[in-house]
């Protein structure tokens, strides 16, 4: 967008210095551009008109088309009101109002046809709406039906300033008539074409005013798509930045997974694993550092792969870890790799937020001296204690659960050249879903179990079902299975 969206938000016509200030501590809108992205959270359908014979209390807000008849104000003091009933062909609807009664009082007027915009409700058996907004019908002002944007403000704006979410509309309002033609396209003319998009200025004018559904669907489409394809531009060029300037150490030598695979492993690697293996050798090859995703469901043999990754490792003269989010799947990992590390002579280690003081000396010092190869552990890895003698690969278990920091502190555990990195999950990711969050990652996935295991299934349950899911959990750990 050009400069003219980074006007001072107190320059457009209606707010001025002490409404922006508001405005900035509230809602952090200090330019045109915040107020113009700070796009609607719903829309109330002022598309269709209601019969009142059709009303009923289960339905949001609906409007009524009718003549205003028996207008009166009653009672006195606090408990004064005013109440009218709106009829259409099918029946009456009551109103009432509170508040603002002495203005309504002269603004509403019998036998006049109004627009009537609220929530319906029961009262006594009949339908009610209390403080409904009115339009009157008239020559110049038919009834226009369209789609009303809500905005989100904050309690004091809205009940001590009188910022609520019209006033916010009719600020955006007036803004789109100054700004649209400051609007540049941001996509090129064939993506628009290939994919049919709304052009930008549309877009923005429709987000928030829509003429129909169809044109908020396809404003929202442009402005989802815009935005997602920035991020995954982003990430895709860090990567390929990522592949010509940072360097990894070169695993070229795998005597000893040579040995591993023909005379070690017991069982037989799947096409998937064999795919996801080369993958990982090729990335070792390239003298760039790898950074990939391994995604495969529970079971699908992982663990294994990681393993082999390690292994590489360790017969290129490089250490290896394996971080995992809990204590019980790092000692399950540990368990597991321990006993072909052990037929193999490879030197492994465990470290967790459990592990006794003097163990973790020991650790930390065969670590330091090159004699541990590998590391399996928690959090508790990245210790400034804890440092290597030389790491060239880092592996993370279901590594949604460690954050950025987390897992940039562990790649600096080799102050001299990075450390591959390999992320693993079993959380089902579509591809292309899975190139949209880790676009900065190359991704390879494990899509075939080891023959005998049974599919995996995954479902979703909402917190509502928590009590019937433990009991599920229970009766299948009865039945001895996991789950």
């Amino acid at each position: 967008m050009s400069n003219f969206f980074q006007t001072k938000i107190e320059y457009l016509r209606g707010v001025g210095l002490q409404r922006a200030q508001l405005l900035q501590k509230e809602l952090n809108l200090f330019t045109y551009g915040d107020l113009i992205q700070r796009y609607p959270f719903r829309y109330l359908d002022r598309t269709q008109f209601y019969n009142v014979c059709d009303l009923h209390d289960e339905l949001p807000f609906v409007q009524v088309k009718g003549i205003l008849r028996n207008r009166e104000v009653v009672g006195e003091g606090p408990k004064k009101r005013m109440v009218a009933k709106v009829a259409d062909e099918s029946g009456e609807l009551e109103l009432v109002w509170f508040k603002g009664v002495n203005y309504l009082e002269k603004v509403i007027k019998n036998h006049q046809e109004y627009i009537v915009f609220g929530k319906p409700t029961l009262f006594n058996g009949r339908p009610q709406m209390a403080h409904p907004e009115m339009e009157e019908v008239t020559e110049s002002r038919p009834d226009q039906s369209y789609l009303q944007p809500v905005y989100n403000t904050s309690d004091k704006l809205r009940n001590y300033h009188r910022v609520d979410s019209k006033a916010i509309a009719r600020m955006v309002a007036d803004l789109l008539k100054l700004a649209l033609p400051h609007v540049n396209e941001t996509l090129s003319v064939d993506l628009v074409r290939q994919y049919g998009l709304m052009d930008k200025a549309t877009a923005l004018q429709q987000i928030h005013f829509p003429q129909s559904t169809e044109q908020l669907q396809t404003a929202r489409f442009r402005l989802k798509f815009e935005e997602l394809f920035y991020i995954q531009l982003k990430l895709l060029r860090q990567r390929d930045q990522r592949k010509v300037e940072l360097a990894g150490q070169l695993f070229k030598e795998v005597p000893t997974l040579v040995h591993f695979y023909k005379n070690v492993l017991p069982f037989d690697l799947t096409g998937a694993q064999k795919r996801v293996i080369h993958d990982i050798y090729k990335d070792f090859c390239t003298g760039r550092q790898m950074n990939r995703l391994l995604q495969g469901d529970v079971g699908s043999g992982k663990t294994i792969v990681a393993f082999i990754a390690m292994l590489m490792a360790a017969d290129n003269g490089a250490q290896s870890c394996l971080m995992a989010p809990t204590e019980i799947l790092a000692d399950q990992h540990y368990l597991g790799l321990k006993q072909f590390a052990d037929l193999l002579g490879i030197r492994i280690g465990k470290l967790t937020g459990s592990t006794r003081t003097t163990d973790r000396r020991v650790l930390h010092e065969q670590l330091r001296s090159g004699e541990l190869h590998m590391l399996v552990g928690t959090h508790a890895l990245l210790e400034d204690v804890v440092q290597f003698r030389n790491l060239g690969l880092t592996i993370m278990d279901e590594q949604h659960r460690f954050g950025v920091a987390q897992r940039s502190k562990l790649w600096q555990k080799n102050p001299h050249i990075i450390p591959h990195v390999l992320v693993m999950t079993a959380t089902p990711i579509p591809r292309t879903l899975a190139m949209t969050l880790h676009g900065d990652l190359d991704v390879s996935v494990i899509d075939e179990l080891p023959a005998g295991r049974k599919p995996i299934v995954t479902v979703h349950r909402f917190d509502s079902n928590r009590l019937k899911v433990f009991g599920f959990l229970r009766d299948q750990v009865n039945l001895g299975r996991q789950v």
